[in-house]
């Protein structure tokens, strides 16, 4: 009830709303709504109130909810599609142990938490993801589509996540392939990919998307959205604007159309550099020359072969080489 309440005066940030209106709205008793506001009062949520005018939000403080992120959504429905968690281990294991619950998820379930205890990259490397400063969400997806065809889903996604790091603060990131987002050399937010497929259809059983975006960081932490703006940024209307661009690429990924790669490729900061392919213990030196159809990185080794990789981890060297 709270979030529907908070929900309600977030939309109408420089209103009054009666509390007989919102009682009517939400098909409760005037009585529930006033403690809904006395819960969220002592929540830390700034509500103004005047006689015969009602209700009106005055702040709120800085956490990732449903009644915050949820006004800023292009969603119809909203809040209903959003899981906010004030902690959790890792948004995509939530999201993969809902999927295989036998309880069904709706297409788009959005997974927000405040903070991680075990946030992952790829490769099984550790993601820092301190409560109150970042954002860490995972989408769920059930796409009727083949299993091979979500081998490129990352790349989708990464021009999704530039794409609402911009809509929300003004700047615009780029992508290290394959799938970092990068301030300058720096970064910002990285972006793990899991699906599972059943074993004797061989159909996709869900497809989810982890992001993790160094919102008000700062130091040790390389570089934050905070850190380049010079000022806080609004983290929910930031999470909304992320979910928002990843359901519209999304449906671009399903339907097909569009021009994510060359989207992709103009915003890729790996093209057009040396680089240095790490497999396993192996070392390899090249130089990035185009992006393959399919989102594979298409390198020149010193010896003048050319290779597509589309496995491994591909770091960006100097220009001359050293380093």
């Amino acid at each position: 009830m709270k979030e529907e309440i908070l929900a309600l005066l977030a939309a109408q940030p420089d209103e009054y709303i009666s509390g007989e209106a919102m009682s009517e709205r939400l098909g409760v008793s005037r009585a529930a709504v006033w403690k809904a506001i006395d819960t969220l009062r002592q929540e830390g949520v700034a509500i103004d109130a005047v006689p015969r005018r009602g209700y009106r939000l005055a702040s709120v403080p800085d956490r990732l909810t449903a009644g915050v992120i949820a006004p800023h959504l292009r969603r119809t429905d909203g809040a209903s599609r959003l899981i906010c968690l004030e902690s959790v281990d890792s948004t995509n294991n939530y999201a993969k142990t809902l999927a295989m619950s036998g309880g069904g998820f709706r297409d788009g379930t959005a997974i927000v938490a405040d903070g991680q205890t075990g946030g992952r990259g790829r490769l099984g490397r550790s993601f820092q993801s301190p409560k109150g400063k970042g954002i860490y969400v995972s989408l769920l997806y059930k796409p009727d589509v083949a299993p091979m065809r979500a081998v490129n889903y990352t790349a989708y996604a990464a021009v999704a996540v530039c794409d609402g790091i911009e809509a929300a603060t003004g700047v615009k990131p780029a992508i290290k392939w394959t799938n970092d987002i990068m301030l300058g050399d720096r970064k910002l937010c990285g972006i793990l990919t899991e699906m599972a497929v059943e074993g004797e259809t061989g159909s996709m059983q869900y497809l989810v998307t982890g992001i993790g975006v160094n919102v008000n960081h700062g130091p040790p932490i390389a570089t934050s959205l905070a850190m380049a703006l010079g000022r806080p940024v609004d983290r929910g209307r930031l999470c909304a604007a992320i979910i928002d661009a990843l359901d519209a690429i999304y449906e671009t990924w399903l339907h097909g159309g569009g021009d994510v790669w060359r989207r992709y490729r103009d915003n890729c900061v790996t093209l057009g550099r040396p680089v240095l392919i790490l497999r396993g213990d192996r070392r390899e030196e090249a130089f990035a020359e185009e992006l393959s159809a399919d989102f594979g990185l298409i390198v020149r080794h010193p010896d003048g072969r050319r290779e597509t990789v589309t496995t491994g981890e591909v770091s960006i060297r100097p220009a001359n080489g050293v380093g």
